[in-house]
């Protein structure tokens, strides 16, 4: 874990006494299991991301893709391989002696039938078809990374969108006690003004204040109704559907004791980017021997057996034979620099891509660096609030006694109340952020898909053809 950041990392995070606040281990070289999302423990989330996977046009089309570049290439492997065709023609002709330079010739009509197999085969001296073929197994490769990481992202957002509902709920629980505890707390200081006990800057400072957290409402259910709108759309559902969606709260989801950290040199071949980026490279060169290959001879070979007559059933019979052998070779003498430019070109792109997947590569170290860092800080910053938390329900729970012994006011006492509902917001969201981060470790990681045991299905893809 040392390489991914510059200062290590503690064996585990800090605790707090609270829901979600249990110290996360972390534990190199441990696999991920490719449906990590069941980690949560949670299972209206498990059957939400089965039908996601099942129904999302984004994972269709990733599907499609893979399939189409499949197909592409299969179509091209009979370039290695002699063509044969079959070819049958009937054609009728009406010819005058000028036709063989004797104008006072009578003319004739007849008819002529034609029937033969050609075969036909390109020498792939110099590896350009073989190259091509590469090319085009190095894009089905990258169609199939893409697959994966199509996958990774959409449990990743589903796990992520949960995670923010969840917190949006316990938020607007949170700011509604609180509007509920400010309204109170402005009716004592209306009567209290009515008696004339308190002035008219202390109203409208109440009355502010309760304007301002009211203020804050309407942006959550906001929030609220575009995260079930994404949900819904991410589960391959219309927006208007996402009432049949299941409701998540913080506490259906169970925080994860033990995380996998996969070892810095296994991160390259299991991040989905990283292996896309790499096959793009791999395509890249390729091409490079493509367009090297157009520089030299193509030669083919081909021949020709068949039959003809000037009568149908005459096809195929003694003296109706016809046959042809040949060969042909084409080497580019001037061609203007074409094809040493798209040579340059070609090894221009491979350096493109090169420079590409080492981006990838920093990108992807990177995102685990901070991931971990996150986690650890945000385990701190859950103990944090939840210590603000305790402190002031403790002094709920003082200033609620003193209130019932009338040593305080009521108005003290709602402001104890609104005191603590606003920690209770700070720990809404902090632990909403260890859930997250969590959630962002294994899509940092990979997901798990070379753990994926193959299956039929849409879902599964062989790694290998």
């Amino acid at each position: 874990m040392n390489k991914y950041a510059a200062a290590p990392l503690p064996p585990e995070t800090a605790a707090a006494p609270t829901a979600g606040g249990e110290a996360q281990r972390f534990i190199a070289g441990r696999e991920v299991s490719p449906r990590w999302w069941e980690i949560f423990n949670c299972e209206p989330l498990d059957r939400l991301v089965r039908q996601a996977l099942a129904d999302s046009p984004n994972l269709a089309a990733a599907q499609a893709a893979l399939r189409l570049a499949r197909e592409n290439r299969l179509a091209r492997i009979g370039a290695l391989y002699p063509s044969v065709d079959a070819n049958f023609s009937g054609e009728r002709q009406q010819f005058t002696g000028a036709s063989f330079g004797q104008p006072d010739s009578p003319g004739g009509l007849f008819t002529l039938y034609n029937a033969s197999v050609t075969v036909s085969y390109s020498l792939d001296l110099f590896g350009g078809t073989r190259r091509g073929l590469e090319a085009l197994r190095a894009q089905l490769d990258y169609q199939r990374y893409l697959l994966e990481g199509a996958h990774l992202t959409l449990t990743s957002n589903i796990v992520t969108t949960t995670v923010q509902e969840a917190s949006l709920r316990a938020r607007l629980r949170a700011t509604r006690e609180i509007i509920a505890a400010g309204e109170e707390q402005l009716q004592l200081v209306e009567r209290r003004f009515q008696l004339g006990g308190a002035s008219r800057s202390d109203l409208l400072t109440q009355q502010a204040q309760l304007a301002q957290t009211r203020a804050t409402l309407p942006p959550l259910e906001k929030e609220l109704a575009r995260s079930r709108h994404q949900l819904a759309v991410l589960a391959g559902r219309l927006p208007g559907d996402a009432a049949q969606l299941p409701e998540f709260e913080q506490a259906d989801l169970q925080l994860p004791q033990e995380l996998p950290v996969s070892l810095p040199s296994e991160l390259v071949r299991q991040r989905p980017d990283i292996r896309a980026s790499e096959e793009l490279l791999h395509q890249a060169s390729a091409r490079i021997g493509v367009a090297t290959a157009n520089l030299f001879p193509k030669i083919t070979i081909s021949g020709d057996y068949g039959s003809q007559s000037t009568v149908l059933s005459g096809l195929f019979s003694g003296g109706t034979a016809v046959w042809s052998i040949g060969a042909s070779l084409l080497q580019p003498i001037f061609r203007g620099g074409e094809l040493r430019a798209e040579r340059r070109a070609a090894i221009a792109a491979f350096d493109q891509a090169e420079a590409q997947y080492r981006e990838t590569v920093l990108l992807a170290f990177r995102d685990v660096a901070d991931v971990l860092r996150a986690l650890e800080l945000d385990a701190r910053t859950l103990k944090a609030q939840a210590d603000a938390e305790a402190i002031a329900r403790d002094s709920l729970d003082l200033t609620r006694k003193q209130y019932q012994l009338g040593a305080v006011s009521y108005l003290a006492l709602l402001n104890a109340q609104r005191q603590h509902q606003q920690t209770l917001l700070g720990l809404a969201e902090a632990r909403a952020a260890r859930y997250a981060d969590t959630a962002a470790l294994f899509h940092a990681l990979g997901g798990g898909w070379w753990n994926r045991e193959t299956e039929t299905g849409n879902l599964e893809i062989s790694k290998k053809e």
